[in-house]
C-alpha cells in the first residue's frame, strides 16, 4: 500500500514541477514579446521636444539637445539645460512654476496658471491631427 502512495506522490509532485516549469516559460515568453513589441512602437516614436503655448496658442517648439534660454512674452523665462527644462523666470506672485521640479525627454509639464504659460514634452512626430485616446 506504502509504494503505490508514494508512487502517487511522486507522479503528483513531477505534474506540479511540469506545470510550474511551463507557467514559467510562458510568462517569460510574454514578457519577451511585450519588450520587442514595446521597442518597435518606441522606435516609430519621435524625438522629444519642448512644446510651450501661451493662452492655449502655441508659442513655439524647441529641440531638447539644444542648451538655450527661451524669454515668453514679457513673464516667463525657462531654460533648456542637458536635456532637462526649468522655468526660471516668472513674474507671477506665487512662483510655483520656478519652483517646479524640471522636465525632461521622459514627459512631463511645468504651468505657470497666471500667465497660462505651459510648458510640455512632445514627440516631434505628434500633430493635432491625430485623435488622442479619450476623445478618438
Amino acid at each position: 500500500m506504502k509504494d503505490t502512495t508514494d508512487i502517487r506522490d511522486n507522479s503528483v509532485k513531477r505534474r506540479q514541477r511540469r506545470n510550474s516549469i511551463l507557467l514559467i516559460t510562458a510568462i517569460a515568453v510574454i514578457a519577451v514579446i511585450m519588450l520587442i513589441a514595446y521597442s518597435i512602437h518606441m522606435s516609430g516614436v519621435g524625438q522629444p521636444e519642448l512644446q510651450i503655448t501661451v493662452g492655449g496658442k502655441l508659442y513655439g517648439t524647441y529641440d531638447l539637445d539644444k542648451d538655450q534660454t527661451i524669454q515668453i512674452g514679457h513673464t516667463n523665462t525657462c531654460e533648456i539645460r542637458d536635456g532637462k527644462v526649468y522655468m526660471t523666470e516668472a513674474d507671477c506672485p506665487d512662483q510655483i512654476c520656478v519652483k517646479s521640479a524640471p522636465i525632461s525627454a521622459g514627459g512631463g509639464s511645468i504651468v505657470c496658471m497666471p500667465n497660462r504659460v505651459v510648458l510640455s514634452i512632445i514627440h516631434a512626430d505628434s500633430s493635432e491631427n491625430v485623435p488622442d485616446t479619450v476623445a478618438g
